[in-house]
């Protein structure tokens, strides 16, 4: 029985992932979510190769001054950028077992609005 709060996290991933696939067509969009720093990937899973990845870190001297939410904001924005150049359009989103709440549904949100459709 999962006890820990990191135990019930995966378990809900583990229960996610079994119906979400990446595709050549729809790669899906993952997201890891540390104390500091988030991190997101597009993954093909039939091939297994990470296609896009972006992460806070990458934002750089403005990371400092804006809250996680609004570097959540600005990394979704950012994948979805790297993504279009790439020609990804639409793709799978994967919480990786966290609420969409707060950073992962900013996350959501700036990637929408920089043109990814899931």
């Amino acid at each position: 029985m999962a006890t820990s709060k990191i135990d019930k996290r995966i378990r809900r991933k583990y229960s996610i992932r079994r119906n979400l696939k990446g595709t050549a067509e729809r790669p899906r969009l993952t997201v890891f979510r540390s104390n500091k720093h988030i991190h997101v990937q597009i993954i093909d899973d039939t091939k297994g190769h990470t296609l896009v990845s972006a992460s806070s870190i990458e934002l750089g001297d403005e990371n400092k001054k804006i809250t996680k939410i609004d570097q959540a904001k600005k990394v979704g924005t950012l994948i979805a950028k790297k993504a279009i150049e790439k020609g990804i359009e639409t793709i799978v989103f994967d919480r990786n077992g966290y609420l969409y709440f707060g950073r992962i549904k900013a996350l959501a949100d700036g990637a929408r609005e920089g043109g990814l459709k899931f």
